[in-house]
C-alpha cells in the first residue's frame, strides 16, 4: 500500500475533511475525494518533508491545552483592544527575537501557533542568524513577547522534538 499511497493516514484525513466539507458521503463525493486526496498525497510525496523524531510526545498534550487557553485569552484580549480603540491607541508594532529550533517541524508548529493566535502574526525567520520576527497588535513589552513565547512554546517545542 505504500507504493500507492505513501502517506495512508494523510490521504483518509484529507478523504474525511472533504466528506465534511461536502456534508455528503454520497457515491459522487467519494470518488471525488478520493481522487483528489491522492493527487495531494502525491504531490505530498514530492515535496520530500522532513521526517523529525518526536522525542517526548506526552508533551504535545499540556502544549495543546496551553495553546487553546492562549487562543482564548488572546480572542478577548483582541477584542478589548478593538472596542477600546477609540479610547486608547493600539500601540502594536514588530518583535524580533531569537529563537533556538533547529527543526523544520518544531519552526512550522511555532509559525503556526503564533499565526492562530489572535493578535499575533509570524513575520519571518533567518535560519542563518536564528532571528525571528512577528507582529503583535497590542505591543506594551516587547520584553514581555520574548519571555512569553520562548517559555510557553519554544521550550516545550525543543523537548517536543529534541
Amino acid at each position: 500500500m505504500r507504493v500507492w499511497l505513501p502517506y495512508p493516514l494523510l490521504f483518509f484525513g484529507l478523504l474525511i475533511v472533504w466528506l465534511l466539507i461536502n456534508q455528503s458521503i454520497s457515491l459522487g463525493q467519494l470518488i471525488l475525494g478520493s481522487i483528489l486526496s491522492a493527487s495531494l498525497v502525491w504531490i505530498m510525496a514530492n515535496l520530500q518533508p522532513h521526517k523529525s523524531m518526536l522525542r517526548r510526545v506526552g508533551l504535545l498534550f499540556p502544549l495543546t491545552g496551553r495553546i487553546a487557553v492562549d487562543v482564548f485569552r488572546s480572542n478577548i484580549a483582541v477584542m478589548r483592544v478593538i472596542l477600546m480603540s477609540g479610547r486608547r491607541p493600539v500601540n502594536s508594532g514588530f518583535v524580533t527575537m531569537k529563537i533556538e529550533l533547529e527543526d523544520e517541524n518544531a519552526l512550522a508548529m511555532l509559525a503556526c501557533i503564533l499565526t492562530t493566535t489572535p493578535g499575533t502574526a509570524w513575520l519571518e525567520h533567518d535560519r542563518q542568524t536564528k532571528l525571528l520576527t512577528i507582529h503583535v497588535l497590542d505591543l506594551e513589552n516587547e520584553q514581555y513577547w520574548i519571555d512569553l513565547i520562548t517559555t510557553r512554546y519554544v521550550v516545550p517545542l525543543k523537548e517536543i522534538f529534541g
